[in-house]
């Protein structure tokens, strides 16, 4: 999976993605907080025996190593402080909202269940970056299938603007939005 999304359009996502990885890697989170964040991102349950840390160097390896197809010469850097903390607020109070709903989807499924989700997806928007916070946010809300207002999609796709966030990123056609 991991390789296939590295090859997506052609290999020009694998920059992007190559420093979300590095983020988090390097973030300043606990090991616990990787792992939760991790395993909800994909919808799997959480407990012994999840490495994030590991998982995140073996991704880190697949896409630089995808960079390197294009350019050979490519050295990775550790990304440099986040340039969008003036929006961590509106990040923060979109989690508030939807911190319910959340809760209660991911542990609907026992197997599928992360606990401290909404805390760990918090501390990764105020202790490393609201953007990358905001994305995996809301890949939360499409794995776990978390239904959203019609006016708090609008929301989303207005904050999703101003991280420069083509509408995709916000909504692939997974968002659960009732008529």
């Amino acid at each position: 999976m991991i390789v296939d999304v590295a090859d997506r359009g052609g290999g020009g996502l694998a920059p992007l993605l190559l420093d979300d990885a590095l983020r988090a890697l390097h973030a300043p989170l606990s090991d616990r907080t990787v792992e939760i964040l991790l395993c909800a991102a994909v919808g799997r349950g959480y407990g012994p025996g999840v490495d994030g840390r590991r998982l995140l160097r073996e991704i880190v390896d697949v896409w630089v190593e995808r960079v390197r197809r294009d350019d050979p010469s490519f050295v990775p850097a550790l990304p440099g402080l986040s340039v969008y903390g003036a929006l961590e607020g509106k990040v923060l109070a979109r989690i508030e909202e939807a911190a319910p709903a959340v809760r209660v989807a991911v542990a609907r499924v026992p197997y599928r269940s992360v606990p401290e989700v909404v805390p760990s997806l918090e501390r990764l928007v105020s202790d490393v970056d609201p953007d990358l916070g905001y994305r995996l946010f809301l890949r939360v809300m499409k794995v776990y299938a978390v239904s959203i207002t019609w006016s708090r999609f609008e929301g989303c796709l207005g904050l999703g603007g101003r991280f420069g966030c083509h509408a995709e990123v916000v909504d692939d056609g997974s968002l659960q939005i009732p008529d």
